[in-house]
């Protein structure tokens, strides 16, 4: 099992015809994704990488019965790029695209709320979603680790590729990096209810980073809501206050947002956190032992 994305999911991919597009395209049908057309309204009707190019998600959908978009068109674009695919209805739309404005994220986001929130976004900013064996949606490589049975939710791409790399001998139904910037379409929350729900899924790996407060709210959630062994890790202990580091939703004010408060509101819930990446590997395969 694996959560919103599996091995019939169909992909299209705005922006196929750019550099990053054409490269990530290449990687994911390699990876045995499902990649079924790509969006470029200014090449419509041609082929690329052997997929036909369509002028709109739309006429995409309709052609390819596509329910998965990855988009990897640039920052100045990526907020029509969205709402296209919220208004042909796709399940889910994955945003690479880094540097999108705080404001054009928000005012997509609200789009697909307004519009009954038929579409997920998981994004910006982020590197996608993969269920190992089954498919890719992203830039999330392919072959550093195998399908088994933990869920990863992560704010870092980095840190997903480590964590889904050291616990590779047990394997994940499906790795979700939700990207780090202050809005995003799909937080710690939506993957840990999904994981929570899936059969498929005994257990997870949580990553967070200092800044905000979705960490604190994910602990409240896990509270009331998960029954399953969840293991974190928090990025930035040792990052300065008041400082912007890395991206661009990390930043902390006072005690507010920083790496310690996150800690401690998740072990109060019963969460082990891990003093570093290698240690939340460690503490997640000690779960997996026991099971």
């Amino acid at each position: 099992m694996a959560i919103w994305l599996t091995e019939n999911s169909k992909i299209i991919v705005q922006g196929m015809t750019g550099g990053e597009g054409t490269k990530h395209t290449r990687r994911m049908l390699a990876s045995g994704a499902r990649v079924v057309g790509g969006v470029n309204a200014r090449k419509a009707g041609t082929t690329h990488e052997g997929l036909p190019v369509f002028g709109t998600v739309k006429e995409a959908i309709e052609k390819t019965r596509a329910d998965v978009s990855v988009v990897f068109v640039p920052p100045a674009f990526t907020k029509d790029a969205v709402k296209e695919a919220i208004d042909a209805e796709i399940p889910l739309c994955v945003v690479i695209t880094e540097g999108v404005p705080v404001h054009d994220s928000t005012e997509f986001w609200a789009y697909a709320v307004a519009k009954g929130n038929k579409t997920r976004i998981i994004g910006p900013n982020c590197p996608g979603i993969a269920s190992p064996g089954a498919s890719n949606a992203g830039i999330i490589p392919a072959d550093i680790t195998t399908a088994g049975r933990i869920g990863l939710v992560s704010k870092s791409g980095t840190l997903t590729y480590q964590l889904m790399y050291e616990l590779r001998d047990f394997g994940f139904s499906t790795a979700v990096g939700i990207g780090g910037d202050p809005v995003i379409g799909t937080t710690h929350i939506d993957a840990l209810q999904a994981f929570q729900e899936d059969p498929g899924t005994d257990a997870i790996v949580m990553i967070g980073e200092i800044g905000g407060d979705a960490e604190e709210r994910a602990a409240a959630y896990i509270e009331e809501h998960v029954t399953k062994p969840v293991v974190a890790y928090v990025a930035g202990f040792t990052a300065p206050e008041g400082k912007t580091m890395g991206h661009a939703g990390a930043i902390v004010s006072g005690s507010a947002g920083t790496a310690q408060a996150k800690k401690e509101a998740l072990e109060k819930v019963g969460v082990r956190v891990g003093k570093t990446p290698s240690e939340t590997a460690r503490l997640m395969r000690e779960i997996m032992q026991s099971r």
